[in-house]
């Protein structure tokens, strides 16, 4: 089914739009931009060269996909902005696209962007994840599926944010937070494993009570963080989401969040 473009938009002849997509008044797209099927794309938006958006998108007024990196290293190279499927873009959303040649700022599958989220450039997003109203993400960061941001948080570039956890509201932070997790406060702190999101992901209670422990160890403990992942491997029944603890916290460069 062909696209429904209003003439009041202005649109690049070079862009690519997919089909059944419903584009309204005072759009402004660029040329090179790939925009695939049954996308919505609300008044006044921006999309900006280097887009390259999947299918199901609803971006709203006000929104501006990949425009250029807020970023001291910029010199006008060619990049990209990497939007996936079935994302929900509300009002005033920016995203910035990557720095450096050939570089992606990429958010993956059937996120929700509230009003007035910016994403930084080089920032990578997995699927089903929520950002609340006014949260920034600075450059270079790494958030893994299922992430749930509350109102305004603040995360600081290339920190990284592991699968299933929570930041409360107004949390600002500048090191990694392990997966599973809620945290939140300033300074952030952990405040205890984020049990709603487990179960809704089907993991069961007894892994849910190995998962408490493990963290336990960690931010409860008298040892280092290295000391208290061995004890880890020691002491806490093997899974998926024990290993995946382990694989974050030793692979943070930046360090984890505070103890409590």
């Amino acid at each position: 089914m062909a696209s429904d473009i209003s003439p009041r938009a202005e649109i690049d002849p070079r862009a690519s739009i997919g089909d059944n997509c419903k584009i309204f008044p005072f759009v402004y797209i660029e040329g090179d931009v790939v925009i695939g099927d049954n996308c919505i794309i609300f008044p006044f938006t921006s999309i900006l060269n280097g887009s390259r958006i999947g299918k199901g998108n609803k971006i709203h007024q006000g929104s501006v996909i990949a425009a250029l990196p807020q970023d001291f290293e910029f010199r006008g190279e060619k990049s990209e902005c990497i939007i996936g499927d079935n994302n929900i873009i509300r009002e005033n959303v920016v995203v910035n696209r990557a720095t450096h040649t050939g570089g992606q700022t990429v958010i993956g599958h059937d996120n929700f962007l509230m009003e007035g989220v910016h994403i930084s450039h080089d920032t990578k997003i997995g699927n089903n994840c929520v950002f609340g109203y006014g949260t920034k993400i600075a450059g270079d960061c790494i958030i893994e599926d299922g992430v749930i941001f509350s109102t305004s948080v603040v995360e600081n570039a290339a920190t990284r944010v592991g699968a299933g956890a929570m930041l409360q509201a107004g949390t600002t932070f500048s090191k990694d937070v392990p997966p599973y997790i809620i945290a939140g406060g300033n300074p952030v702190k952990y405040g205890g494993v984020n049990t709603t999101i487990l179960t809704m992901y089907s993991v069961t209670e007894k892994v849910q009570k190995h998962i408490a422990n493990a963290y336990r160890l960690v931010f409860h403990g008298q040892n280092s963080v290295e000391d208290a992942i061995l004890q880890v491997k020691e002491q806490v029944p093997d899974s998926p989401e024990i290993k995946h603890i382990i694989e974050f916290i030793n692979n943070t460069e930046r360090g984890i969040i505070t103890k409590m």
